[in-house]
């Protein structure tokens, strides 16, 4: 995960630490039965829980998103690297080949005229 999904992820952790927190604090002062009270918070925090899940599974689409679009990428851009490497490297072997075919024929021309 990049930095910047590193701070978001914190942030949201931190947000929802904070309000449930503020939450329960909240009702735990409220002039209220303590059965009524112990209700409303395991309530509450199942609702932080759902909202948690939800909120962990926008995340969690959106960080495969990137990873699929910068696996892909990285794919694309190998296989071109590969493709350029193969193309240079054909070319230039058969660069090579024919100067060597000519060398070749340069040295047998001298030696037949060597015989002469």
């Amino acid at each position: 995960m990049s930095k910047n999904g590193k701070n978001t992820a914190g942030i949201l952790a931190g947000l929802l630490a904070g309000a449930a927190a503020g939450v329960i604090l909240g009702m735990l002062y409220a002039p209220e039965e303590g059965k009524e009270t112990r209700k409303k918070i395991r309530n509450k925090a199942n609702d932080l829980k759902d909202q948690a899940k939800d909120k962990y599974g926008e995340v969690s689409e959106k960080v495969k998103d990137q990873y699929g679009n910068i696996s892909s990428t990285f794919k694309e851009t190998a296989n071109n690297v590969a493709h350029t490497m193969k193309d240079g490297y054909d070319k230039y072997k058969d660069q090579i080949v024919s100067k060597t075919a000519d060398v070749v024929k340069d040295v047998e021309a001298e030696l037949n005229d060597l015989k002469s």
